[in-house]
């Protein structure tokens, strides 16, 4: 497939890509699982003796979250139990004095790659391997590491223009993110295959659904994209109301193949019985959706019933995939068909990935366990990629002889 740590010769100067895109507030980057993550593929190279110098980015220029990599290196070298040095340029003298000045062991985070005019654009490999960003860092290395599979479908500079000039290496991210989110591409499974699809994004999850039909043996729905299939039904929901704009645009971008899915697929599609709303008492209320006549609120999540068809579906799966939430589990009351879902897949003993950083967030807010999940995806944008086995460009780098 490609080469990894394990195959990277002794104390070698090593640049390594990481995606520690975060949450931020007041200018200070938030934690969140991608240091953690990340962070066994820092010690690793640490305790091998390797010269480590970082990359990353935050934001994008003109956000309120494009900020200096400052406070992630603080965060970082809490979860890897090693120093990370942080230094204000990224190939800049000052960042290639302090990369020269690394000695076996040391561990250096460069200033945000987006800060860098040559990192954005979207260009081909080799247009990014002759830029100045690339031909000026890599002469002071001995290899490059891309451990950052949730960018791994961009072809920005930091992520695409290393390989063809370093010998290239896979992190631990991004082994664990690959093997996982290719499985329903590549693995066959005996039994049941069933995709719980929600968020809100329901163009992206849409394209999934037409592009691995005949993978899956039921798509579980909720969230946006379970509205819009309940309005290609005949039900009066999937619709903006007033203050909203979640429906209406997705729906004219999509209604065509949620139609048409419904049409040829509608025996694989199951589409929530009930939906939750804030009644006039800031209290979870529900109703059955062949009862609603209009759509006067807005709905929050699926309901109490729709959570009990879909349980034994789960359970009598061999493989589930989830992408996005079914409700907006951030509330607690409207957490009950996310957290339900996937409390079922953990008392199980399926194959589980559970992909996207919204939905992953759930599992450390209701007190479930990474450990009853086979995998618990970063990534969003590569992970979809990955569900179609679309390849991502800077993983097909990485094979590269």
């Amino acid at each position: 497939m490609f080469k990894t740590l394990d195959d990277l010769d002794p104390e070698q100067r090593v640049l390594v890509r990481l995606d520690l895109n975060s949450p931020v507030e007041d200018g200070v980057a938030q934690d969140n699982r991608r240091f953690e993550r990340h962070a066994e593929t820092v010690r690793d190279l640490a305790d091998a003796g390797h010269r480590v110098a970082l990359m990353a980015h935050q934001g994008r220029p003109g956000d309120d979250d494009f900020v200096s990599l400052e406070s992630h290196a603080d965060i970082l070298a809490d979860h890897a139990g090693v120093d990370v040095e942080f230094v204000d340029s990224t190939f800049g003298q000052t960042a290639l004095d302090a990369i020269r000045d690394l000695d076996a062991g040391d561990v250096l985070l460069l200033e945000n790659t987006r800060m860098t005019d040559d990192e954005l654009p979207e260009r081909e490999p080799q247009e990014h391997a002759e830029s100045e960003f690339v031909r000026t860092l890599a002469p002071e290395f001995d290899a490059y590491v891309n451990d950052a599979y949730s960018a791994a479908h961009r072809a920005h500079a930091s992520l695409v223009g290393f390989p063809l000039v370093l010998p290239a290496y896979a992190g631990r991210v991004m082994v664990s993110e690959y093997e996982a989110n290719s499985a329903i591409a590549t693995k066959e499974f005996e039994g049941n295959v069933t995709m719980v699809v929600g968020g809100t994004k329901a163009t992206d999850v849409i394209s999934v659904m037409n592009a691995i039909g005949d993978k899956v043996d039921t798509f579980c729905l909720g969230g946006i994209a379970g509205e819009l299939f309940l309005r290609a039904a005949g039900y009066p929901v999937g619709e903006d109301i007033e203050g909203m704009d979640l429906f209406d645009d997705q729906w004219e971008s999509n209604h065509e193949t949620i139609e048409a899915l419904l049409d040829e697929r509608g025996d694989q599609i199951e589409l929530a019985v009930d939906l939750a709303y804030e009644d006039e008492n800031d209290e979870r209320a529900e109703s059955r959706v062949d009862i609603i006549t209009e759509k006067d609120r807005a709905f929050l999540d699926v309901g109490s019933e729709t959570v009990t068809e879909y349980d034994p579906i789960v359970r009598d799966s061999e493989a589930v995939f989830v992408k996005g939430a079914l409700g907006l589990f951030e509330d607690e009351r409207f957490a009950v068909g996310t957290v339900g879902i996937l409390e079922a897949i953990a008392d199980t003993d399926c194959f589980s990935v559970v992909g996207g950083g919204d939905t992953s967030r759930a599992i450390g807010m209701y007190d479930l366990s990474e450990s009853d999940f086979s995998h618990v995806s970063i990534a969003g944008g590569a992970y979809i990629r990955a569900l179609t086995g679309e390849p991502l460009v800077a993983v097909e780098l990485l094979k590269q002889e």
